[in-house]
C-alpha cells in the first residue's frame, strides 16, 4: 500500500513539472486578464471563454494567452519529456507525413533535421526569448506592444501546434497511461478554439490533428446545439 501510494505521488510530481520554467503574468493588467481568462474556462463553456473580453484590447489578451498556451505545453510536454529521446524520436514529426525542420533565423538561419527533443528545445527556448524581451512583451503599462506583436504571436502558436501535435501522434499512449488524457485534451481544445476564434493559425498547419479537430469541435457542437462559428475578425 505504502509503495502505491509512493509511485501515485512520484506520477502526480512529475505531471506538475514543466519542461521550461513557468512565465509569470508580470503586468497587472495581464494578471487581471489571466484570472478572468481561468475563471471563465472554469465556467465549462470554451467557446465564450476564449473570445475578447468587451473593452479589453486585443494585443493584451493575446500577449496573455499566448503566454498561458506556452505554460501549459511546458507542463504537457513536461509529462513525457523523459520517453522522448533522440532514439525514439529521431525526427521533429506529427505522423508519417508531417516533418518540420529548425529555423529561428537568428542562431540557426538554414533548416537543420534535429531530433524531437532537439527540437521542442530550441522552440521553447526560442518562445522565452521573445516573452522575455520587454520588446517584444512589454511588462510596463503605457508601452505600445510592437507593430509586428500579432505576427510574432502567430509564429510562437504555429510552432506551439507542433508540439501538440508530437505529443498525440507519438505519445498519446504515454500520455494515457500517465493519467494525462483528459488535461491534454482540455489544453488542446482551448488552444484550438482561441487560434480558429483569432484566425492565428493557417488550417495547413492545423492538418496533423485536423480530424481530432473536427471530432472535438462536431462533439462541442452536439453539447451546445449549434456549430462553432468565430465571433470577431482580426
Amino acid at each position: 500500500m505504502a509503495q502505491e501510494k509512493e509511485k501515485a505521488q512520484a506520477e502526480k510530481e512529475k505531471k506538475a513539472k514543466h519542461f521550461k520554467q513557468e512565465k509569470e503574468h508580470k503586468k497587472p493588467k495581464h494578471m487581471e486578464l489571466h484570472e478572468y481568462a481561468t475563471a471563465t474556462l472554469g465556467a465549462g463553456n470554451m467557446r465564450e471563454a476564449v473570445r475578447l473580453p468587451k473593452g479589453e484590447d486585443f494585443n493584451e489578451w493575446l500577449a496573455v494567452n499566448t503566454v498561458d498556451f506556452f505554460n501549459e505545453i511546458s507542463l504537457l510536454y513536461g509529462i513525457v519529456t523523459e520517453y522522448c529521446t533522440k532514439d525514439s524520436c529521431p525526427v521533429m514529426s506529427a505522423g508519417p507525413k508531417y516533418e518540420y525542420l529548425w529555423m529561428d533565423g537568428v542562431k540557426v538561419k538554414k533548416p537543420i533535421k534535429v531530433s524531437a527533443p532537439e527540437y521542442i528545445d530550441y522552440l521553447m527556448s526560442w518562445i522565452e526569448e521573445q516573452i522575455n524581451d520587454s520588446n517584444v512583451f512589454p511588462t510596463d503599462d503605457g508601452v505600445n506592444f510592437p507593430k509586428n506583436f500579432k505576427q510574432v504571436c502567430k509564429t510562437i502558436l504555429k510552432r506551439l501546434f507542433r508540439v501538440y501535435g508530437h505529443i498525440y501522434h507519438s505519445h498519446m499512449q504515454k500520455m494515457v497511461a500517465l493519467d494525462a488524457e483528459a488535461h491534454l485534451n482540455t489544453c488542446f481544445k482551448h488552444f484550438v478554439y482561441f487560434v480558429k476564434e483569432f484566425k492565428l493559425v493557417d488550417e495547413r498547419e492545423l492538418a496533423p490533428l485536423g480530424d481530432t479537430i473536427q471530432h472535438m469541435l462536431k462533439k462541442d457542437a452536439e453539447k451546445q446545439g449549434a456549430k462553432y462559428k468565430p465571433k470577431y475578425n482580426y
